[in-house]
Parts: structure tokens; C-alpha cells; sequence
């Protein structure tokens, strides 16, 4: 019964009431990963240049009993391609490499295809080349197969044909991330796991960071990875053992960490970050929402930049609201864990809803026969009935506002899949009419 209601309380949409501490804000939408016997998660939550909050919750090993705090150390997947791709960007502005290079000129063993592919193709994900999970799955690997680097390149390099000519479209490709990292090698002259030490990690005091490419690698107080089984979780083990585009071990403090010095530019200065934060263009000049290894979106009228990352039991996200200047941090050890929405659900805390004129639209009760019609003017809103007086709302919750009129007391807006539905309006003695919205 508690996985049960465990995996529909993650996925519960839940926002921070009016005057609830953070503290308290984030403990409630983690309660449900905070049992004695459920994996869990860590939060960091970045202000300014600081770490503004850090916290565990939930198991980290349930074999034994070891509990997650800020300090236990994840593998974040996917999250590892903003370091191997700002990586490329600290060599591109060291003139070591150049972006506009054939990847050939530095892996021979890539097929040469009629339209060459670049090292910024590999970057932006539109360089074609088929994936290399994909790949492993239609050879016949499954993702608990003991999957090396190796193993890996021999598809990529066998690779004959394209999804696509290059930077005619996006098609997010782990294979150009591998090829990323073995560019970092081979143009270094270390491995990438000991580069990516000596260059980031080191100097950023990311002490509990490291690439694993090496299989049964022992890396300390690191958590294990589970799927929801029949009767409790089962143990997802990580044979992965290639770099680029996945196998960064770290924890949510020196994400934290990370997060700061990309906003500052700390490692090859503000020329390096700036790069790093460029987006790609295809061939016909279409801008993507994709830059090194971050992808760009909105939430409550707000940009953000982060990436997600998952695999065997392991999920992650880690970003930041720049105008804002914060950056958050979830990590967990479940499959079904979502951090992403996690992230966002920390996120509303601090940011308040943008945009207004989503709350514009006629709302009609069948009840009534009536019709309510709600205006944005001057960044305020404005409510009228059919004959009723204009009536100007002010907010008093996520989706609740309050009117300075008699007969219009309060306005409880619904939503279904973060899409507005309808609204509550309470008048005096009348409570909760519903009023559904009709310009969906």
C-alpha cells in the first residue's frame, strides 16, 4: 500500500501556501519520498552565490538502511553533458579546437560523410548520427550488459548512413557526446576523466565529483538506483562505464557548486561561459532551445536553463531562473521520480505567476445561465458580469485572488494539467459556483 501511494503522491501537483517557510514548502512536496523504506532524493537550492538550502530525504541504500543527505553522491546521466560540452567550449576559447572542424580532424575514424559533420553539430545535437542507446538495443545489448566506451565507439565509427544531412535538423544524439569526450582526450592528451578533474572539479572544490569509466570503479557513500517492483524495489545496476554523454558521480552540494561558477564563468572566464550558453542554429536559421549541453525554457514567465538526466534507477535535474538568480538542484535514486517537476514545484516559492493574461476569457455558469468576463488592463485584473459593476482582482494565492466588490468575494481558478479549466466564485453567503471557461 505505501509504494502505492508513494508513485501517486510523486506526480501530485502540490504549491506553497501563503506564508509557509521554505523549509516547510520543500519538506511537504518531499514527504512522500521520506519514509524509512522508500529511495529518496537531495535538494540544493542556490541564492545568489550561496547555498541557500540543502537537505536528504528518503534512503539512499535500502539494503542498508544508509539515509540520503546533500552529500550522498547520485549518478546524475544526462546531467554529465553540460560539463562535457563546456568542456569543448574551454578548448574552442583556448583555440585548441574549432567548432566548425570536421570531427574527423580529430576521430579518423569516423565515416567522412558527403556533408561533413562539425564538432558544433555534435554540440547542438544536429549532427545526425543515430544514437547510440538505439544502437546498443538493436544489436542485441541490454542495459544491464556490462557497456564500455569501446563497445560504444564501434557502432558510432560503423555508422554509414545519417538520420540526417547535418544541421538540417535537432535530434538529440548521445553518440555526439561520446565522440565529444574522446575529442577532450585526444586534444588534452589525459583521459577525460582525469581532465575533467584537473580542470573543473579540482578547482571549483567539487570534492565528490568524478567521471566512473572505469567498471566496479569504488566510489564512496554513493547511492544505488531502484525501479518500483512487485512488493516493494528492485536494484538497478550501473554497468555503463563510457563518458561524455552520461557517468558523472556527484552530489547535489557540488551541483550547487557547478551552478554557481557557470553563472560566474570561474572556469576559462566569461568568453568560455558566454559560449556555453549560445544556442544552435540549424542550416535555415531556426534557433533551438538547445545550447552546450543546456536546454533554454520558460516557466511562469521566466527563462530557465538546465537539463535532466536519467538511467537505471537514477534521475536528475539541475538549473537555474537567471533573472531570479536562483538555482536548484534535485537528484533521486527512484525510477519513477521525476525531478524535473520537483525542481519547478521548489521553483514557485520563489517566482511568482508571470503571466496574467492566461487568467483572460469568458467563464459561464450553466448553473446561473450566466457569464462572467475577466480582462487584463494595465497588468491588473478586471472582472464583469453581464450586468454587474466592474470589479478589479487581486491575488492572494497560486490561482486565488480576491475582488473589491460585494457580490464577487473571491476567485479560486482550476486547472487541469497546469491548463486553466474554470473558477470558483463565492459571493457572501453563496460559496464555490462554478463558472467553466469557454475560450479553451
Amino acid at each position: 500500500m505505501l509504494r502505492k501511494i508513494l508513485i501517486s503522491c510523486l506526480f501530485a501537483f502540490a504549491w506553497p501556501a501563503f506564508g509557509q517557510s521554505l523549509e516547510a514548502h520543500v519538506d511537504s512536496l518531499f514527504s512522500a519520498v521520506d519514509q524509512p523504506d522508500t529511495p529518496g532524493a537531495a535538494v540544493v537550492i542556490v541564492r545568489g552565490d550561496s547555498i541557500h538550502f540543502a537537505k536528504g530525504y528518503g534512503v539512499a541504500d535500502l539494503e542498508h538502511n544508509i539515509l540520503v543527505t546533500p552529500h550522498t553522491v547520485f549518478m546524475v546521466a544526462s546531467v554529465s553533458k553540460q560539463f562535457t560540452a563546456y568542456g569543448i567550449a574551454l578548448l574552442a576559447t583556448q583555440a585548441k579546437i574549432s567548432l566548425d572542424d570536421p570531427v574527423t580532424d580529430y576521430v579518423p575514424e569516423l565515416a567522412s560523410f558527403t556533408s561533413p559533420i562539425t564538432v558544433r553539430h555534435l554540440v547542438h545535437h544536429t549532427s545526425g548520427l543515430r544514437d547510440e542507446f538505439s544502437l546498443l538495443a538493436l544489436a542485441g545489448y541490454r542495459m544491464d550488459d556490462v557497456i564500455t566506451k569501446d563497445d560504444i565507439l564501434r557502432l558510432i565509427y560503423r555508422q554509414n548512413d545519417l538520420n540526417f544531412d547535418p544541421g538540417e535538423q535537432y535530434m538529440y544524439s548521445n553518440s555526439g557526446y561520446t565522440l565529444m569526450a574522446e575529442i577532450i582526450e585526444r586534444v588534452s592528451g589525459q583521459s577525460f576523466s582525469e581532465w575533467m578533474h584537473d580542470n573543473f572539479f579540482l578547482p571549483l572544490g567539487m570534492t565528490n565529483s568524478q567521471f566512473r569509466s572505469k567498471r566496479g570503479q569504488v566510489i564512496e557513500n554513493v547511492a544505488s538506483g531502484y525501479i518500483t517492483a512487485l512488493g516493494g524495489y528492485k536494484a538497478q545496476r550501473v554497468n555503463y562505464s563510457s563518458v561524455g554523454a552520461s557517468g558523472l558521480y556527484t552530489t547535489a552540494l557540488d551541483l550547487g557548486r557547478w551552478l554557481t561558477a557557470l553563472k560566474r564563468g570561474d572556469v576559462g572566464g566569461t568568453q568560455t561561459r558566454d559560449l556555453a550558453h549560445s544556442r544552435g542554429i540549424l542550416s535555415d536559421g531556426d534557433t533551438l532551445t538547445y545550447a552546450f549541453g543546456l536546454s533554454y525554457g520558460r516557466f511562469r514567465g521566466t527563462q530557465s536553463i538546465g537539463h535532466s538526466g536519467s538511467h537505471r534507477g537514477f534521475r536528475a535535474w539541475a538549473g537555474r531562473f537567471p533573472n531570479h538568480d536562483l538555482g536548484i538542484v534535485v537528484l533521486g535514486n527512484l525510477e519513477e521520480f521525476n525531478p524535473s517537476n520537483m525542481a519547478l514545484k521548489i521553483a514557485t516559492f520563489f517566482i511568482e505567476e508571470k503571466s496574467l493574461n492566461a487568467y483572460e476569457g469568458a467563464y459561464h455558469s450553466r448553473e446561473l445561465g450566466s457569464t462572467i468576463y475577466i480582462s487584463l488592463e494595465s497588468d491588473t485584473l478586471r472582472a464583469r458580469s453581464q450586468r454587474g459593476e466592474l470589479a478589479t482582482l487581486s491575488r492572494t494565492g497560486r490561482d486565488s485572488f480576491s475582488s473589491d466588490t460585494w457580490y464577487l468575494s473571491s476567485f479560486e481558478f482550476k486547472r487541469e494539467n497546469d491548463r486553466l479549466t474554470g473558477v470558483h466564485i463565492s459571493s457572501g453567503r453563496s460559496q464555490d459556483v462554478w463558472f467553466e471557461k469557454m475560450d479553451q
